[in-house]
């Protein structure tokens, strides 16, 4: 008696990779549709891994590139430039070489539930990492460009080893002695420099969070402290809280 489709499904969830292979082989000849579907599906499956396998490969391209001249190559990146309150937070990432992370992209690219598994596995896998923060009034004293360069120098500081070059998303770092490449959109087209973007959304995503407990009236859990229309309108009606930057609120109130 052949095996029931429910059966085949299970087999197929239950092999290794190359045990599923020699499966669809074996079951490319089976009549019933819903074998045909369930061997369609993990043909698309494997397509879908070969193109983000390929993606990925793309992204170390200037891991390779320097490769050979630098052994700890760092991506730096940051998250919180624009927003009316909270902190600016950058992320630094040494991965090993050889690191798969599969769907590791530009933080703004993903959803926040994936966000929140690609950092735990950046965090298991990377050779060395920090996260440095800038607070608001920080931010007011000195403007946020300067601020994030200091996010930046701070995360740099705490890596343990220290990196011998950085991959930078976009800017070139003042007062680093490290040798730095800055790179357009760089967190789309480096796996350390997306790492590092991840590591700061999701930290300042977090603390944003806890914030919101201790100001309930303005929704920073929601928007994060963005400009969006609740987030301004709680502003208008309550007035500007502690962690508001009084630079970017000026028009609003």
């Amino acid at each position: 008696m052949s095996k029931s489709i429910i059966q085949i499904r299970q087999e197929l969830e239950q092999a290794s990779k190359e045990q599923r292979k020699s499966l669809l082989d074996a079951y490319q000849s089976d009549p019933r549709k819903g074998v045909q579907n369930l061997i369609e599906k993990y043909h698309k499956k494997e397509l879908a891994l070969q193109k983000e396998m390929l993606r990925l490969e793309q992204m170390h391209f200037f891991e390779k590139k320097y490769g050979a001249e630098y052994s700890l190559i760092c991506g730096i990146d940051e998250a919180g430039r624009g927003p009316l309150a909270g902190p600016v937070v950058a992320g630094a990432c040494i991965l090993p070489p050889d690191a798969t992370i599969l769907y590791l992209n530009d933080s703004k690219k993903l959803s926040e539930q994936k966000r929140e598994q690609l950092y735990d596995e950046i965090c298991e896998k990377a050779i060395t990492y920090s996260v440095g923060i800038v607070s608001p009034q920080r931010i007011d004293q000195i403007n946020i460009l300067q601020a994030t360069y200091e996010a930046m120098r701070q995360a740099i500081c705490k890596l343990n080893p220290a990196p011998d070059m950085l991959l930078v998303d976009a800017v070139t770092i003042p007062e680093v002695t490290t040798k730095q490449v800055g790179i357009v959109k760089g967190d789309a087209k480096s796996v350390s420099i997306a790492a590092a973007s991840i590591l700061a959304k999701v930290t300042r995503d977090h603390m944003m969070v806890e914030l919101d407990e201790a100001y309930p009236e303005y929704g920073f859990a929601q928007h994060k402290g963005y400009g969006s229309a609740a987030h301004i309108e709680a502003l208008k009606k309550y007035g500007p809280c502690p962690i508001h930057r009084e630079s970017f609120i000026q028009k609003f109130i």
